[in-house]
């Protein structure tokens, strides 16, 4: 946690209001990890003592960048199922043909966990070199308790060796593992979930749709985990529409992640509930079967949107959210600012974070400074490296 300023700022993104709250030719200072002071440059205060500085030259600079559903603790490679699919197979056939979920659970269970954290931390950094400041990882390649446990360890050792603020989810019910039969997994599940908490997970997340775990299976796993004290998410309306949004507004979760085949009455249960929704663009570019009309179904409903990577290695191997960013805008035709809000202060709220995506008083001094002057060219401008540094709780990294 260190002390900053940020100067010569000169479009800023606070995040502030129904907008983007852009301030001109601003100045950012942070203490202790923290941001003190926001304001004009020229305003900047006196006596601020021997505070390292960040020359932003002119940048626009937005808050941290906050990805609420990744799956970055993998091994092994899902290559040949990037192929396949590009062939014509649907994700259902990889999967019975033994690729899918469970070939990584394969190679995660192989792997030790030395190897498992490093390959964690090569990501995060990755996903740091692209302004990501928070972010979520879930576990759901063991699905057994010995594998579970380390991977929710592993989720721990890299909470401790990383300055991002880090979310941990339990995902046992990712799959139902080949070498389990589904009732006695499920029991297992419910049985490891005291675990979970034990181990510091906070979230329970559960993969509701065809081919994973009925409604009525999510249901009941999301009650057992909130009363161990987990928060609840759900995957949902992804393959097919199956009611899992419902299903996310009864039980209070906070975010429905992937939506793909949500319809109007999902989403007003959502809006309702006041579930955000977490749209996942680069796996439904992947899969093939995008819903680009998804985002506008929620936003007709009032339910506030969010983006994420779902970084995994099958069908999202993605640690950008500049990337997400400009999937959002060109696929689901999000205005800019729109989805720059839903990087970052709704990415938080699918959190329930409210001490990152603004740039405000009291908040985590988490910025990532654009490499161009106007946010807008995140988007127009494509293929390029999008960010120029990254702060993280007031520590900042020039990115060569």
């Amino acid at each position: 946690m260190n002390d900053l300023v940020v100067r010569r700022i000169g479009r800023l993104l606070t995040m502030a209001g129904t907008g983007v709250g852009a301030l001109e030719d601003a100045a950012v200072v942070v203490r202790g990890g923290a941001i003190e002071w926001v304001g004009s440059d020229r305003d900047l205060p006196t006596g601020l003592g021997s505070v390292a500085e960040l020359d932003a030259g002119g940048a626009c600079v937005t808050p941290g960048f906050v990805d609420p559903h990744t799956h970055l603790i993998w091994a092994g490679s899902r290559r040949e199922d990037f192929v396949d699919r590009l062939c014509g197979m649907s994700y259902a056939e990889i999967a019975a043909l033994g690729g899918g979920i469970h070939s990584t659970v394969r190679a995660t269970r192989a792997a030790s966990y030395d190897d498992l954290v490093a390959a964690a931390l090569s990501r995060v950094e990755s996903a740091s070199r692209n302004g990501t400041t928070t972010l979520e990882i879930k576990t759901g390649y063991g699905l057994n308790p010995r594998d579970e446990s380390r991977l929710l360890d592993v989720a721990g050792a890299v909470r401790g060796l990383r300055p991002e603020a880090i979310e941990v989810t339990y995902l046992g019910a990712h799959a139902v593992p080949r070498d389990s039969g589904r009732t006695p997994y499920i029991n297992e599940v419910l049985a490891e979930l005291p675990n979970a908490r034990a181990r510091n997970a906070q979230w329970c997340d559960v993969f509701c749709d065809v081919g994973a775990f009925s409604v009525d299976e999510s249901r009941r796993i999301l009650t057992a985990a909130r009363e161990v004290g987990l928060g609840l998410r759900i995957h949902a309306e992804q393959i097919e529409r199956t009611g899992a949004a419902e299903l996310a507004a009864e039980m209070g979760c906070a975010s429905a992640d992937h939506l793909d085949h949500v319809d109007a009455a999902g989403a007003v249960a959502m809006a309702t509930a006041g579930v955000v929704g977490v749209l996942l663009p680069a796996c439904a570019l992947t899969l093939g079967h995008g819903n680009w009309a998804a985002a506008r179904t929620l936003q007709e409903a009032g339910v506030t949107i969010a983006l994420g990577t779902d970084c995994n290695p099958g069908t999202s191997w993605c640690e950008s959210m500049p990337y997400v960013i400009q999937l959002a805008v060109l696929a689901y035709r999000m205005p800019v600012e729109d989805a720059l809000r839903a990087a970052t202060i709704n990415a938080a709220a699918a959190l329930r974070r409210d001490d990152v995506g603004r740039v405000a008083v009291g908040q985590r001094g988490d910025l990532a400074v654009l490499a161009a002057d106007h946010e807008a060219d995140l988007v127009a401008h494509l293929g390029t490296t999008p960010v120029s540094a990254t702060v993280t709780a007031g520590t900042a990294v020039v990115w060569p």
